[in-house]
């Protein structure tokens, strides 16, 4: 079984950590330890309405819980996936600060080389965030904006976040159905 943690900041865009969680809890080949910033649980209530975080099948780790398992390159979890990123997580990333669990899980990633996905959103970027952005790539990582893709002619707002999350769980290298350009779709061909 593969495991993986994600990593939730207060950044804007709970919808794709909503939408992330819930396509996790339907996977039976997948244990997934989740931590959330404190800014994380108050936007998600504002944006989403909701604090159903607290009912999916998940453990839900402190921010300040260093005794998770992924706290420690000796545990055997295979990527990490911050989604939404925030600036300034990726900042303290990049500047090897781990001040609190999902910083410190992003250091355990990179250390070991495994998969760390920062979903950035944010926008306009500046000069400090781009250079965030490459050292955080120059140093194993992966950054993917949360920027939806339009191929697939999403209908609502929910699939244009989706074809986001599908990217980050390939980029986790998690099986996901989704979309593929150039496989006999129409919507492929630009009209």
């Amino acid at each position: 079984m593969k495991k993986i943690a994600v990593g939730v900041t207060g950044a804007s865009g709970s919808v794709y950590a909503a939408m992330l969680l819930q396509h996790l809890a339907q996977r039976s080949d997948v244990e997934v330890g989740l931590v959330m910033s404190d800014n994380a649980a108050t936007v998600w209530q504002h944006e989403l309405g909701n604090d159903q975080y607290r009912n999916l099948p998940f453990r839900l780790w402190n921010k300040n819980d260093f005794m998770a398992p992924f706290a420690s390159g000796s545990s055997q979890y295979s990527a990490l996936i911050i989604c939404p990123c925030s600036m300034g997580t990726l900042g303290r990333i990049a500047g090897g600060i781990s001040n609190d669990l999902i910083t410190r899980a992003a250091d355990v990633m990179l250390k070991e080389r495994r998969r760390l996905v920062c979903v950035v959103r944010e926008t306009p970027y500046n000069l400090i965030h781009l250079r965030n952005m490459t050292t955080v790539t120059e140093a194993g990582g992966i950054i993917c904006p949360a920027t939806p893709s339009f191929y697939s002619r999403p209908q609502s707002i929910e699939e244009a976040a989706m074809t986001v999350i599908h990217r980050v769980l390939q980029l986790a290298d998690i099986p996901a159905d989704s979309y593929q350009w150039g496989e006999g779709d129409s919507a492929a061909t630009p009209h």
